[in-house]
C-alpha cells in the first residue's frame, strides 16, 4: 500500500479523511501526482472516492497538474464502476475544457454522454446534465441528442433527477 493509499482509507467513508494532507503533499511536489492517480487503483472503493475528491481539489489549486492525466482519466477512470468516479470524471472534465485537445474532449463528451444514456446513480446522473447542458448550449448536435435523455429523465421517479432534467430541457428550449 503506498502512502498515499494509506493516509486515504480508514475512517467513515463519507469523510474526507486525510484527502487534504494528500492535496497539500502534491500542491507542494508536483511529482507526486502520479501517486496519487494510482490510487484510483486501489481494491478500496473509499479510497478511490478520496481520490476522486482529490482530484476535484488538485485541479481547482493547480488545473495544469491534471492536464497530463486526461488520456487516462477518459479511458481507466471512465471504466471504472464506481459512480464517485464518474460523476467527478464529468466536473474534471468541465473544468479541464480548454485544456483538453479536441480529439480528448469528444471522447470525454462521449463517456459522459454514456453515463447519462445507462447509469443509474442520481449523483452521476444529475452531474451529467448539469455539464452536457452547458456544453450542449454551443453544440446544436449535443443538443439534439440530449434533448429525448432530458425527457426520459424527466419522468424519473427522484426529485432531484426529474427537476434537474425538467429545469435543462427549459433551458436548452430557450436557445433553440
Amino acid at each position: 500500500m503506498s502512502e498515499f493509499e494509506t493516509m486515504l482509507s480508514g475512517g467513515h467513508p463519507n469523510s474526507l479523511g486525510r484527502t487534504e494532507d494528500v492535496v497539500e503533499l502534491v500542491l507542494s511536489d508536483e511529482s507526486r501526482m502520479s501517486e496519487l492517480y494510482d490510487c484510483y487503483s486501489s481494491s478500496d472503493e473509499v479510497v478511490r472516492l478520496r481520490t476522486s475528491s482529490a482530484m476535484k481539489r488538485v485541479q481547482a489549486a493547480r488545473r495544469e497538474l491534471l492536464v497530463p492525466y486526461f488520456e487516462r482519466l477518459i479511458d481507466e477512470i471512465g471504466a471504472l464502476d464506481q459512480a464517485s468516479a464518474q460523476w467527478t470524471l464529468a466536473i474534471l472534465f468541465d473544468v479541464g475544457r480548454q485544456d483538453m485537445t479536441p480529439a480528448q474532449f469528444e471522447r470525454a463528451k462521449a463517456l459522459i454522454k454514456r453515463n447519462l444514456a445507462e447509469h443509474h446513480d442520481w449523483i452521476v446522473l444529475n452531474t451529467s446534465i448539469d455539464v452536457l447542458v452547458r456544453w450542449a448550449k454551443q453544440d446544436g448536435d449535443l443538443r439534439q441528442w440530449l434533448l429525448p435523455h432530458l425527457e426520459r429523465l424527466s419522468k424519473d421517479p427522484r426529485k432531484s433527477v426529474s427537476g434537474r432534467a425538467t429545469k435543462a430541457k427549459t433551458a436548452l428550449a430557450k436557445i433553440g
